[in-house]
Order: C-alpha cells, then sequence, then structure tokens
C-alpha cells in the first residue's frame, strides 16, 4: 500500500492496544504516544490531493520538534504565527528561509526577533493583519517579503471559537485591503494575500468554505501581481468513531476550482489535518466511584494534560485498553483537578472501568500537547513518538522540581 492510499483518517481502535499498555508500563501514565510513520501519510495525502498548491504545515498545530522535524524532511515548509514557533522550527533543524511568520498582534519582542531572522534570512516572509504591525516593521527596518492577512467576513469550522474568517481580531477588512496594498507596494516587497476562515473543516462545511475562499480568490484577482495567495488550512478530521472523514480530494477540486483565475502560486498551511489522528493520551483509571447520577471514572490525567474538552467542549473518543471486551456502562471520565471542566467525557458508555485499567484518548495529536500547562501545579505529560518499530522519548515528564524552577532561578527569590 503506497502511502497515498493509506486510511483516510486512523480511528482509536487501529492502534496497538498491546503496544500501548507495553509503553504506558514503561513511561507512566498520563502519556502522549505520536506515530511518525502516521504523519508522513497524511503529508503524503494531503499533498498529493493538492498537487497544485505549495504546501506548509501549519506549526501551532503541534510545536513538538519531532513533529516539525518529520513533516520538514518530508518536504513540508513550515508556517508560524508566532516568534517562539519560529525558534523552535530552527531548533528543530528547519532553514530560515522555509518559515513563514503569520503575525497576530505580535509582541515587541516578538517583531524584534523576526526582523532579526529576517535581516540574516530575506527570504523570510512576514504576514501582517493589521496596518499598524506594518508601521511597527517599517519602524524596525523591515522593507522585506510581505504578505497581508484578510478577514473576509466571513467564518467557517467545528467551533465559534475557531472560526477566524469573521473574528475582527485575524486580518485587515475586506474592503480595505486594496488600499493597504498599494501602500505596502510603496514600502516592503509585498508578495502575497493570505487568509485563515476556519478549522475542522469536513465533508459539509466545503460550501461554506467555498464562499469564504471566493472572496479571498475574488480580492487577489483585483489586487493582482501577486507572487501567492495563500489560503491557510482548516482541514479537519473526524473526533467521533461514526463520523466520515474528509473527502481531500473533493477539497482540493474546491480549492483548485476557486483559484483558476488566481494568476498566482497557491499556498495552504494544513495543521489538524497532518497531525491530528497521529496521537493518543493514555491515562490510568485510580478511582471509581458509583453516584446515582452516573459511574464516575477518575484517571490521572487532567485537563492540564488534554484541555480540548473543557476549552471547546470537544469529543475525544475514549478507549479501555485494559477491557475493551467488557460490557458498556454509562461512565463519567475525570481527573484530579478541582474544578468541574476537568472532565474527559460525561455520561458516556464506556466498557466498564476497574481501578489500574488504562484508557486511551484519540486524535490528540493537534492542540493536545500544545495546550498542557501546570494548572494545579500539574507536571506537563511525556511524549513518545513511534516511528516504525522504533520508540523514543521526545518530551520528558515534567516533575516537581520544574514546577519551581523558574521562580527558583528568579533573582528576587533567591
Amino acid at each position: 500500500m503506497s502511502l497515498v492510499d493509506t486510511p483516510a483518517v486512523k480511528r482509536l481502535a487501529d492502534w496497538d492496544g498491546d503496544r500501548l499498555e507495553r509503553l504506558a508500563t514503561e513511561y507512566d501514565t498520563p502519556l502522549y504516544v505520536t506515530d511518525l510513520d502516521r504523519i508522513r501519510e497524511n503529508f503524503a495525502r494531503f499533498e498529493s490531493a493538492f498537487d497544485f498548491a505549495h504546501v506548509m504545515y501549519a506549526a501551532k498545530a503541534n510545536t513538538g520538534q519531532a513533529v516539525v522535524r518529520t513533516l520538514y524532511d518530508a518536504g513540508a515548509d513550515i508556517e508560524c504565527a508566532a516568534a517562539g514557533e519560529l525558534y523552535r522550527a530552527i531548533e528543530a533543524g528547519v532553514a530560515p528561509e522555509d518559515l513563514q511568520y503569520t503575525a497576530v498582534n505580535p509582541p515587541d519582542r516578538d517583531l524584534d526577533y523576526a526582523v532579526d531572522l529576517w535581516a540574516d534570512t530575506p527570504e523570510l516572509t512576514v504576514t501582517a493583519g493589521a496596518s499598524m504591525t506594518l508601521d511597527r516593521l517599517e519602524e524596525r527596518g523591515f522593507d522585506g517579503r510581505l504578505a497581508i492577512r484578510v478577514n473576509p467576513g466571513i467564518g467557517t469550522g467545528h467551533h465559534e471559537k475557531v472560526a477566524t474568517g469573521k473574528d475582527a481580531k485575524f486580518g485587515i477588512p475586506y474592503e480595505e485591503v486594496p488600499e493597504l496594498v498599494e501602500s505596502a507596494r510603496e514600502r516592503f516587497e509585498f508578495v502575497g494575500l493570505h487568509a485563515h476562515v476556519g478549522s475542522g473543516v469536513l465533508s459539509g462545511d466545503l460550501d461554506d468554505h467555498r464562499r469564504a475562499l471566493q472572496k479571498v480568490a475574488d480580492l487577489a484577482a483585483r489586487v493582482g501581481d501577486l507572487e501567492f495567495l495563500d489560503l491557510g488550512g482548516g482541514f479537519g478530521v473526524p473526533y467521533r468513531p461514526d463520523e466520515p472523514p474528509l473527502d481531500i480530494e473533493a477539497a482540493a477540486e474546491m480549492v483548485r476550482e476557486v483559484t483558476a483565475d488566481v494568476d498566482a502560486t497557491i499556498a495552504l498551511e494544513p495543521g489538524r489535518y497532518l497531525v491530528a489522528d497521529a496521537g493518543a493520551l493514555l491515562t490510568r483509571v485510580n478511582t471509581i466511584k458509583e453516584t446515582p447520577e452516573t459511574r464516575v471514572v477518575g484517571v490521572d490525567g487532567g485537563l492540564t494534560s488534554l484541555i480540548r474538552p473543557a476549552m471547546f467542549d470537544s469529543y475525544h473518543h475514549i478507549r479501555n485498553i485494559s477491557g475493551g471486551d467488557r460490557e458498556p456502562v454509562t461512565s463519567s471520565v475525570g481527573g484530579p483537578l478541582c474544578t468541574s471542566a476537568d472532565v474527559f467525557c460525561t455520561d458516556r458508555p464506556i466498557p466498564r472501568s476497574e481501578a489500574k485499567d488504562l484508557l486511551a484518548i484519540g486524535n490528540v495529536g493537534a492542540y493536545g500537547i500544545n495546550l498542557a500547562s501546570q494548572f494545579h501545579s500539574q507536571p506537563r505529560p511525556a511524549e513518545v513518538a513511534i516511528d516504525g518499530e522504533d520508540e523514543r522519548v521526545t518530551r520528558r515528564r515534567e516533575t516537581f522540581e520544574d514546577l519551581t524552577r523558574l521562580e527558583n532561578e528568579a533573582p528576587g527569590n533567591r
């Protein structure tokens, strides 16, 4: 089977349960497991479908160095939404000329870092989403490759918090772009337009996605003389086990049709599509509590390990690795934090869990470990990357000492 013929989604049931149990035993829990082969497969499938486009990886989905390096080695350039992501990408071995920086209300230190990087690597492209960002770049002596982010006024995606195409925070208002482009052409090496209209787009969202992208493509034709039109990412994956995957060929044909009259390179920035189903979170059951309302299953992972259910009300499939053949019992799975938001699911049928059982949570490769925190003084989890038969720790587990390390190093606490 070639890479492009691999299944469109890796379901949680497809993970080798014996291997996951062994990894949890060897490396403890909570534990992120990242399948690098699956990332390569997803990239090959995406690149094959969008063979007419320049494909970059949207690093914010997962900035782990193993993930970034895997995609870069596979042929993806890297799009970064913050200076720290630029730094992490370079640490992962990405050449600065293969980076694109999309500034969103950038702090001064971010712009300082980006401009210093550009001074040594003039191939770096900076994307600005506010006219003041252009002024701030010019004040720093930047006159290099610049793109302008467009706000088309239409958002798509799985949740209102990711429908960026209609959020005033992101991009220049649509009708103001032509005038700002003329100004940018006088002050910088203006190279393109950029838009990202939402995230988690599946086949049923393609019509809305088309409307948003068509507006941006029409604007690109109106502005003219572009090196590229960057349509962002947003292509989603199914989180529920019975939800069909995105028809990537249909998505590619839609983009091809929308941009048929655009005389510029089409660029895309997939993130979630490449990495989401390549990650699983392993967590161990420590407490079982029967209540009149539900069966409470307490685990050692929590919203500090995976915040998406609390932050976006996101569904993540849960598999009982230890007892998958048991009868399902309506259960609520939650972690060790003192907040009602610390739950992975509520009243969901799950094979009856017992103490010491290993549970796996699926589709955590995107916006999983990147959003982990030390809230409630919880050390962040470790990560193991699997690469064929090979396995390696790519992020060590934090210790209690790590919780106070920065405070102990601060002069005011010595």
